[in-house]
């Protein structure tokens, strides 16, 4: 289920080990996010205070608080507000500072160290939030053969579920995120195909991908609104 507006986003990366700046900043700036990033504690306030609120996500070394991350976060706070924070998992301390965290509204949590290939669907639910949250679109869980074009490669597979803003697509090989698709497929019982210019949202090898709609003719959006509209109080959430 894709709802989310497609673009790029900001991420300001804050870890005093290179190798996890430069890891994360690259696969990131290769989709096409741009990167801001911070060393020092001092480096990340100056960039929050002079980039917010141009900063759409912080990801963050809880070391750079000195051993006290809910104070770094309470300090963060106070000068960006409700930014999304997401915290490096090797950087917690234990379960007391976890709750902490909580309470000041950091709930998502990323391994420093996963595979380079994965950050990106690591992050993808915290990119795109409004992709993987139900309340914000309501998702049908739907199984339909779509065919999606790429450049000049054509594929094909099994829709997981469907919003009013896309689909997800149930595939051992998806793309990479921002790639721009043309997806072709039928909903039950319609007549005619729909043909639907989209783009790649999130994109994860153990599950497939999310495609957001770009570019939708005006009947072929009102019959996906009108079917996910008759089907969503009783479908399944996929």
């Amino acid at each position: 289920m894709i709802a989310a507006a497609v673009g790029s986003r900001t991420v300001l990366i804050a870890s005093a080990a290179t190798g996890v700046r430069d890891r994360f900043a690259e696969a990131l700036l290769q989709a096409g996010h741009r990167t801001l990033t911070a060393a020092r504690t001092s480096d990340l306030l100056g960039s929050v205070d002079t980039a917010r609120p141009g900063v759409d996500l912080l990801l963050l070394d809880l070391g750079l608080g000195g051993g006290d991350g809910v104070s770094l976060i309470r300090h963060i706070r106070d000068h960006a507000g409700s930014l999304p924070i997401i915290v490096f998992s090797g950087s917690v301390i234990g379960a007391d500072e976890v709750r902490g965290l909580a309470a000041l509204g950091v709930t998502g949590y990323v391994n420093e160290h996963v595979d380079a290939q994965q950050i990106l669907s690591s992050l993808a639910p915290h990119l795109f939030p409004d992709s993987f949250n139900r309340r914000s679109s309501a998702r049908v869980v739907l199984a339909i053969p779509v065919s999606y074009r790429f450049d000049n490669t054509i594929g094909g597979a099994l829709t997981l579920n469907i919003s009013k803003g896309g689909l997800a697509i149930r595939t051992m090989s998806p793309l990479a995120i921002s790639t721009a698709v043309r997806a072709h497929f039928q909903l039950p019982g319609a007549d005619r195909e729909i043909s639907a210019g989209s783009r790649v949202v999130w994109s994860d090898r153990r599950v497939g991908m999310g495609l957001q709609f770009e570019q939708v003719d005006a009947g072929d959006q009102t019959a996906v609104d009108e079917y996910v509209d008759r089907h969503d109080q009783a479908g399944p959430d996929a």
